[in-house]
């Protein structure tokens, strides 16, 4: 493996950080503030392949590498996570499925829309009483003619309150565990689907996060994603572990701008006649977060390239998204500390760093599951 990024990883680097600062971060205060998504950054991302850099050029992306994916998902979350999030769905949980297991038409009618940015998809799986246990969902689709009908309740939903279809999971057979599931593309407008409220959040404000109802809910045949009932948790798996690897860099960007925000305020900071920088107790922790940016860069980087390799990284996505939300908190309680009290402050951005960052170790999989993922996949 060369741990050097290749000249066109690092030309797109240079391309999606120039657009997430002339285009991005202009819109954050005011997103942040009113909990609304500057939609129009799915068709100017889409248009010039940043939205889906993994999915090929044929079908709209940007014919890229999951290294490059991380690349992106660094660079928007830098910026900001809330925004980061919501452009990460579309390119990940979302479409993975329709992308790897779903039907030709599927893909021209959904896939290739959405990485155009023409459509905003949204990953519909968390349950009022289903979160970790995602095989305890109750959200059921029972056959009906030509098409099933569903009928649950889904939770915590990023892109819920915008999006023009969701991919949901349901099951299709109850009395089998797990296996019973099948994912289901639901259009918005479809009779019977709809945002029951729209969710207030202590972080990542940016995000539109919803909860979405299925009331008798009638879907097409044709828009069950694989060929037959059944085998859809496989499909959500191959989807998280993809997703646990992007969150490596999700990580990683939200660590990196704490710190040159934390740097720069140490610099400019006077106490005691000096810049707090020149303290001991500042340079060791400031010291310490830039060991542990390069680790978590270098670690994701690594996995990202297993995984483009073809390799089985249940076990090392895990440890990604463990080892880099974990240590994210950390970084993120030492930058507050080195803020003192003006951290604290809303007119202070490093708070906001903080509340997102919180969120890590919960979402997609909590620290807890990605022990017992680690566990079982290697304790055997």
């Amino acid at each position: 493996m060369d741990f050097e990024l290749t000249e066109e990883h690092r030309i797109f680097q240079d391309a999606i950080r120039d657009f997430t600062q002339k285009e991005i971060a202009p819109l954050v205060d005011e997103a942040e503030e009113t909990n609304v998504f500057p939609k129009q950054l799915f068709k100017k991302m889409g248009g010039l392949g940043f939205l889906c850099p993994r999915y090929p050029v044929e079908l709209g992306g940007g014919g890229g590498d999951k290294i490059m994916d991380c690349i992106m998902a660094e660079e928007l979350n830098k910026v900001n996570a809330g925004i980061a999030a919501s452009l990460m769905v579309q390119g990940g949980l979302s479409t993975q499925p329709i992308y790897r297991f779903g039907s030709e038409e599927q893909k021209q009618r959904f896939l290739i829309p959405a990485i155009k940015g023409e459509k905003i998809a949204a990953f519909a799986l968390t349950e009022p009483d289903s979160g970790s246990d995602a095989a305890s969902i109750k959200t059921r689709a029972t056959r009906d003619g030509d098409g099933y009908i569903i009928n649950g309740t889904k939770i915590f939903i990023t892109n819920g309150p915008i999006c023009d279809y969701a991919t949901v999971a349901a099951y299709t057979d109850p009395t089998k565990r797990g296996e019973g599931i099948n994912l289901f593309i639901v259009e918005k407008g479809a009779t019977g689907f709809s945002v029951s409220r729209k969710l207030d959040k202590v972080g990542n404000r940016s995000i539109e996060t919803g909860e979405l109802v299925f009331e008798d809910c009638r879907v097409p045949a044709k828009n069950m994603i694989g060929e037959k009932e059944g085998g859809g948790f496989d499909m959500i798996a191959d989807t998280l572990i993809s997703g646990r690897i992007t969150y490596g860099s999700r990580c990683t960007g939200t660590a990196q701008a704490a710190y040159d925000l934390t740097v720069q305020y140490a610099k400019e900071r006077i106490q005691f006649g000096r810049p707090i920088v020149k303290f001991q107790a500042t340079r060791f922790k400031l010291a310490e977060i830039a060991m542990n940016i390069d680790i978590m860069r270098t670690y994701t980087y690594r996995v990202a390239w297993m995984y483009d390799q073809g390799k089985n990284v249940r076990k090392e996505s895990s440890m990604v998204k463990l080892f880099t939300a974990e240590t994210l908190q950390k970084i993120l309680s030492d930058s507050m500390q080195i803020h003192g009290g003006y951290g604290y402050m809303m007119e202070y951005p490093i708070q906001r760093y903080w509340r997102d960052g919180r969120l890590f170790t919960i979402t997609e999989g909590t620290s807890e599951i990605q022990c017992l993922i680690i566990a079982n996949e290697t304790l055997r």
